[in-house]
């Protein structure tokens, strides 16, 4: 099912809904991450269709999303040119994700620092090997093409680096998709974990750094990698470029490490 389906119940209304096909973006008792901001971001814009365009967002996934939820969304304050918005989705009853999102118009720049170039270049997906294909989470062997962006295996330097898309055009607006699509790796402290375990995010902070992000066939470069780790959780940096190197995605998330 394609993401654009499972958002299609959402209306302006917003209150109790159900995702058609929610199955197909499950991982293990709850929506992919990536899928349940996606759906709270939708319920903001929808209830608000004239906000400025979108900045950042600050995102807590607090428990399970199933594919009975109720969601909300208010203004928590709109200024002459910023709006901050905060949607939930609650599920069996409770919250499980509360979101703020930033929206803010166009300012003449005082201040203009591009972002540096993407390090270590991996060279264009057309090139790169596909990796997880028939394994891994079902959300993502259904929904996602992956290919290899970083020379090293296995456990080392806690970074993990993937080209990534949908396997179909996902017929969501360019900021849509890349909420859907910023939370899809697993964390970079996989790879300096002592022992196999269950690993879970927490939260997710990002800025989008071009309004109106684009890219080439689709396809983005990911990077998550954790800045520490230690007492069962890790700190991780998530970045996004498009397929010219231009960076797209800043973020920040807090990852539960088990086991």
């Amino acid at each position: 099912m394609s993401a654009s389906e499972l958002i299609e119940p959402i209306d302006a209304k917003l209150g109790a809904i159900r995702l058609a096909n929610a199955q197909d973006w499950m991982q293990g008792r709850t929506l992919y991450g990536g899928a349940s901001a996606l759906v709270a971001y939708t319920a903001a814009i929808r209830a608000f269709p004239d906000l400025p365009p979108f900045r950042a967002a600050q995102v807590g996934f607090v428990a399970p999303v199933g594919e009975d939820v109720e969601l909300s969304a208010e203004i928590v304050r709109q200024g002459r040119n910023v709006a901050q918005v905060r949607s939930e989705i609650r599920s069996g009853g409770s919250v499980a994700l509360t979101a703020m999102w930033l929206f803010g118009t166009d300012r003449e720049p005082n201040a203009v620092h591009p972002a540096a170039p993407c390090e270590d270049w991996p060279g264009p997906p057309q090139e790169a090997e596909t990796v997880m294909t028939g394994k891994g989470p079902s959300f993502i062997t259904e929904n996602f093409e992956l290919r290899r962006a970083q020379d090293h295996r296995g456990p080392g330097a806690p970074i993990v680096r993937r080209w990534l898309r949908l396997k179909e055009p996902s017929g969501l607006d360019p900021v849509s998709e890349l909420v859907l699509l910023g939370d899809t790796l697993p964390p970079g402290s996989m790879r300096a974990m002592q022992r196999r375990g269950p690993i879970s995010s927490i939260n997710w902070s990002f800025n989008l750094l071009e309004p109106v992000p684009e890219t080439s066939e689709r396809w983005w470069l990911a990077e998550t990698a954790s800045e520490w780790a230690d007492h069962g959780y890790s700190s991780e940096r998530l970045r996004m470029w498009n397929a010219e190197g231009k960076q797209v995605l800043a973020g920040l998330q807090s990852v539960a490490v088990f086991g």
